[in-house]
């Protein structure tokens, strides 16, 4: 039977203050779970279900709390839960430098608001191998359970750096660092010749970049629509993956 101490602890970090108070969050699920143990990052607590506890063997972990399903669903987010909780402790922020995108792509992200979009972008990150996402003060808290467990396990694999200004930042990259967003009156990104190296910005699902962010672009990139296509536009992971996958094309 889990404490009442660590129940109330637990249910504590659903919320964003208590998060960013303890330096903590929560992974939730047999997948993200597994994947959080091969990560490094420090577990807190690891609560688990007596029949998924036999999967975690091989893998290095605190002390494993016994618990059903019931108390798991009932501290946690999901549905259900019939795997494991984790409590974890927020990795340390790496430094930031300016020269990074000189060469290599940095996705950054303007006023992502939706926690899901921002775990699924924060995914795409790590499927094409970039360095880290920049976040904006406006964007969703990338420790909201649902963006990591949108994240897919990216979570351990991909630096994130929040809570930036995003257009003070772009200002003040080196010259040579190209600055792409997306924009209907842009250039057709599958007639150009990208390369993998700068900042690709994306910005809010409802209203796009802010007019600070959009005015640091140095190239803006339209996504066409196929023949007799009409949908009025994309959702903001889906564009990013058009485009990242347009910057890797030739790689």
């Amino acid at each position: 039977m889990v404490s009442k101490a660590l129940a109330k602890y637990i249910r504590s970090l659903h919320q964003r203050k208590y998060r960013q108070r303890h330096a903590a969050f929560l992974v939730e699920g047999a997948k993200s779970v597994l994947e959080l143990l091969d990560s490094g990052l420090e577990v807190e607590h690891l609560l688990s279900t007596p029949a998924f506890a036999q999967q975690l063997a091989g893998h290095r972990h605190p002390p494993v709390q016994l618990a059903t399903d019931d108390e798991l669903t009932q501290l946690g987010t999901l549905q259900t839960n019939a795997a494991a909780l984790a409590v974890v402790r927020r990795p340390p922020e790496i430094e930031l430098s300016p020269r990074l995108p000189a060469s290599r792509l940095v996705l950054a992200l303007d006023n992502v608001a939706d926690p899901g979009n921002l775990g699924t972008l924060w995914r795409l990150a790590d499927w094409y191998g970039l360095p880290g996402v920049v976040l904006s003060e406006n964007c969703a808290d990338p420790y909201n359970p649902k963006a990591v467990a949108a994240s897919m396990g990216a979570f351990g694999r991909v630096p994130v750096w929040p809570g930036r200004d995003l257009a003070a930042w772009l200002r003040a990259l080196p010259e040579e660092v190209g600055i792409f967003g997306a924009d209907l009156y842009g250039d057709n990104v599958h007639k150009l010749r990208l390369q993998p190296a700068g900042v690709l910005v994306m910005g809010s699902e409802s209203h796009g970049l802010s007019p600070e962010v959009a005015a640091q672009l140095t190239r803006r990139l339209h996504i066409p629509h196929g023949p007799g296509g009409r949908a009025e536009s994309l959702n903001v992971a889906v564009s990013a993956a058009i485009l990242l996958d347009n910057f890797f094309r030739e790689v």
